[in-house]
């Protein structure tokens, strides 16, 4: 049983659900699976065609009848509609493109994510230079009432391991954003560094990415991350980050 709910898993990732309707259609009212005749004119790739014979395999190890086997098809393609409504993965990309594949840039989806906050925003970077584009979407923020919240690894006056200071840079131009620092760094983490570079808005939206907050990496390096929408992810992320603060792992600097 474990196999074909596998195997029915990975056949509707592959087709449309109305391909998926038309082999429920098929195989409903069938007593077994040899009556599965037909059922190949339906798929036409060849990834969907060795899912297709798992499917007819597994079924075949079996006493499950085509009605049963209608309503798993149904149901999971039911399942993963649902579940890419509510949460959707999108890769970002700086850097040369190519006509293969189509991304988003990481300057705008930053931008997009921050004009699209409406409580709250926390920011995690390794460094931050002053970007006017990200500075001024910021200010926009706060001025419309989002808790801003951005964590920066601090300068090596201050504990960290920068030339420059990122903190006194951020509270110089978005003074409404809290900012937090990770100073106190216990065995394992003596010479630990804050390397993330992530966003979150509402714990809905999260952006993981490889840039950190310069111009240099917004516009003109390689760089790379995902955007997702919905789902555990991002809830779990903004949950993750203002625990970090409520245990006092890091500090409002």
């Amino acid at each position: 049983m474990e196999a074909m709910l596998v195997a029915a898993t990975d056949l509707v990732a592959l087709l449309s659900p109305s391909r998926i309707e038309a082999l429920a259609d098929r195989v409903r009212g069938s007593a077994s699976a040899e009556r599965d005749g037909g059922l190949h004119q339906l798929v036409t790739t060849p990834a969907a065609r060795a899912a297709l014979d798992r499917l007819i395999a597994a079924w075949r190890q079996t006493e499950i009848s085509g009605d049963v086997l209608a309503g798993i098809l149904v149901g999971a393609a039911f399942a993963r509609q649902k579940a890419q409504r509510e949460s959707s993965v999108e890769l970002v990309w700086t850097g040369p493109t190519t006509p293969f594949v189509a991304t988003r840039r990481t300057e705008q989806v930053l931008l997009d994510l921050i004009h699209r906050a409406q409580s709250d925003l926390f920011l995690v970077s390794f460094v931050a230079y002053d970007v006017s584009s990200v500075v001024n979407s910021l200010n926009a923020a706060s001025a419309r009432g989002v808790d801003i919240r951005i964590l920066l690894e601090t300068s090596t006056n201050h504990g960290g391991s920068l030339s420059i200071d990122p903190v006194a840079m951020m509270r110089a131009r978005v003074p409404s954003a809290s900012l937090y620092v990770w100073t106190d760094r216990p065995v394992p983490f003596a010479e630990g560094r804050v390397h993330a570079k992530v966003a979150v808005a509402d714990g809905q939206t999260a952006f993981l990415t490889s840039a950190n907050l310069t111009g240099h990496a917004l516009e003109k390096n390689m760089e790379a991350g995902v955007v997702i929408s919905g789902g555990h992810v991002p809830a779990g992320l903004h949950a993750h980050l203002h625990a970090l603060i409520e245990t006092n792992i890091v500090s409002c600097a």
